[in-house]
């Protein structure tokens, strides 16, 4: 099952839950509830749930004085076939203007539009 897939199963909390670790890129599970504005218990479920679909991940941690978990997101595999025409990487990547006429954009089109699928 894709990402796109488990995160459109996400209750409503989950789904809340999953943007605000990815928009603050980790936080502390102790503070990760009261900003959903949620119960410590409610909190934790939303959590592990996150956890148990590979969304997020979970680490043991010392938080103001008391034990508690940072919840961070987990890393997605990225695809970069889309980027690729046969073993050469777009001439795109890297450069603020491409110039069409360059020999490394027509080679990379040319390799794209014979790549079979």
């Amino acid at each position: 099952m894709s990402a796109s897939e488990i995160e459109s199963d996400l209750s409503a909390d989950e789904r809340a839950g999953l943007e605000l670790i990815r928009e603050t890129g980790g936080i502390h599970q102790s503070d990760f509830w009261k900003e959903l504005d949620v119960s410590s218990r409610k909190g934790s479920r939303v959590a592990e749930a996150l956890e148990e679909s590979g969304l997020i991940q979970r680490e043991d941690t010392v938080y103001d004085g008391h034990n508690t978990f940072y919840l961070e997101p987990a890393p997605r595999d990225l695809d970069f076939s889309l980027l690729m025409a046969d073993d050469m990487l777009s001439p795109f990547i890297g450069e603020e203007e491409v110039d069409p006429q360059a020999d490394a954009f027509s080679q990379w089109m040319m390799n794209l539009a014979y790549e079979e699928y």
